[in-house]
């Protein structure tokens, strides 16, 4: 049997322990201390906000961003429906009501002129949303240009769910810049990693030191324990904080691979029945994952191609269920055009291995059994081309 290959594995750069090393030398393990405040400082230089706040887990992240808008109990929250459970489920953690929007073709983001629709539907119900959750999905960036305007013009802030998205950028500013607050995730599978954790973003810093406060236990600055508000226990570990300083050193490089892995799989594939990742005019996204989704109709299936790659231990995932297929959620209220864009990307989608530390011959190999798939006895016509 080959070695596992996975989806997106951590790539550890080897700077990593000098980071630990110094934490552990110095003792300094808890959630704070020089790895942090560096590691804060890092992101929030190159994403170009100037206040960052470093946190257990992206969901931790995007609890605290709701938090800080003041978002509560009967509150309407817009949130992409096409997209991971942790960007909604802090709407319900504060009592909210989540109401999600469907995606386009063109970005596979949020469907700006579905998000003028249900604002608009809103506003006629004198209910203007609390916030809006615009999520940059597997790294490409939404359609700002007529996204931002319209939430301006309603006035309901946008918090920007850009776990996915560092390194990318979006008419030269970078994802993680667009909203305020915005969100990133650092979990294992991401395109720099801290083992776990994740980062709030904010042009103020009243808003980062709020949040700051909610994240060590909402502890009032006395020598004994003291509490006026609810707090958590969000903050990232200063062990934690220095893997991911240390990744940050090669980010630019990670980036760079993840996008000339996507570039290898479009062009090797390009005369099947199959398409990728889209990209609107003036993005420049990470490529966080490869997608793949396959025409309807050409007889080849993504559970099909999944099960070849598996049977020879080659991880693969179904694009993301949108939520308003989660049966947590179905109840909700959903705005979408006749026939949900995420529906068909969720049927015909499928998250190919994208890892910064897959070399081109693990490439060809997944390439290689792609194709087969299509080849076996099936015919197909794209662009003129038959087999």
């Amino acid at each position: 049997m080959n070695d596992r290959v996975y989806l997106s594995p951590p790539h550890m750069n080897g700077r990593e322990m000098g980071y630990i090393e110094r934490a552990f030398a110095t003792n300094w393990i808890a959630p704070l201390g020089e790895n942090i405040d560096a590691f804060e400082d890092a992101v929030q230089r190159y994403v170009g906000m100037p206040h960052a706040l470093a946190l257990s887990s992206g969901t931790a992240a995007m609890h605290l961003a709701m938090m800080s808008l003041g978002i509560g109990p009967g509150d309407i929250v817009l949130c992409a429906d096409v997209t991971f459970a942790a960007s909604c489920n802090p709407i319900v953690y504060q009592g909210a009501e989540p109401v999600f929007i469907d995606c386009d073709q063109e970005s596979w983001c949020i469907d700006p002129a579905l998000l003028a629709d249900a604002l608009l539907f809103y506003k006629k119900e004198d209910k203007i949303p609390k916030a809006v959750v615009v999520v940059d999905l597997y790294g490409l960036p939404a359609d700002y240009d007529r996204i931002l305007p319209v939430c301006a013009e309603f006035g309901v802030p946008v918090i920007e769910d850009a776990a996915e998205a560092l390194g990318s950028s979006y008419k030269g500013s970078m994802c993680g810049s667009f909203g305020d607050p915005s969100i990133l995730s650092f979990n294992a599978n991401k395109i720099i990693t801290a083992s776990s954790g994740g980062m709030v973003l904010s042009r103020s810093r009243e808003a980062i030191q709020k949040m700051r406060y909610w994240a060590t236990q909402a502890r009032e600055p006395l020598p004994y324990y003291e509490h006026k508000e609810i707090g958590y226990n969000y903050r990232m570990s200063n062990i934690c904080a220095g893997i991911g300083r240390g990744q940050m050193e090669t980010l630019p490089a990670y980036v760079k691979k993840r996008r000339e892995i996507y570039k290898r799989y479009k062009e090797a594939l390009a005369d099947l029945p199959v398409r990728f990742n889209p990209v609107i005019p003036g993005a420049e996204p990470n490529f966080w994952l490869t997608v793949m989704v396959i025409e309807e109709g050409c007889g080849i299936s993504p559970t099909a191609v999944a099960e070849a790659l598996a049977a020879e231990n080659i991880e693969t995932r179904p694009f993301w269920k949108p939520m308003h297929m989660q049966p947590v959620y179905r109840s909700r209220r959903f705005f979408s055009r006749r026939n949900p864009a995420g529906e068909e990307l969720f049927a015909r989608g499928l998250c190919l291995p994208s890892g910064t530390a897959m070399d081109e011959r693990v490439q060809d190999r997944i390439i290689d059994i792609i194709r087969s798939c299509f080849m076996q006895g099936r015919s197909y016509v794209k662009t003129g081309v038959g087999l």
